[in-house]
């Protein structure tokens, strides 16, 4: 390649790799159709996608105002039934979500409970 000079595959690579709130990309996502944005949205998968510093933070702080919003709840809820599920943090990109525990079933439990007690003997 000579000095200067730039391939298409650069200015592809370029363009991918801007920030997501660059002029460039929001231009590229004004000109998106209505069929394409609402497809966007629909399939939209934010762990594989690109945010900037400020989204990292905004989401960290979202995250936190929840926990806080959660904590509260639990300390003013006499009943633990009636307390809510512990917040889903956001989901961010390069990070699928979290799975959910599973729950031990009574059978399961029986099983536990005779395996401990020496019935496995």
């Amino acid at each position: 390649m000579l000095a200067g000079r730039r391939t298409w595959r650069w200015l592809r690579v370029f363009i991918q790799h801007l920030p997501s709130e660059s002029h460039t990309m929001t231009a590229l996502r004004n000109a998106m159709s209505e069929e394409d944005l609402e497809e966007q949205a629909e399939q939209g998968k934010p762990e594989q996608g690109r945010w900037s510093q400020l989204e990292q933070l905004v989401a960290t702080l979202c995250d936190r105002m929840a926990r806080i919003e959660y904590v509260l709840i639990c300390a003013n809820t006499e009943k633990k039934s009636q307390r809510p599920d512990r917040p889903e943090p956001m989901r961010r990109p390069g990070a699928a979500p979290r799975r959910k525990k599973s729950t031990l079933s009574d059978a399961g439990a029986q099983k536990l409970f005779e395996l401990i007690n020496g019935g496995a003997a």
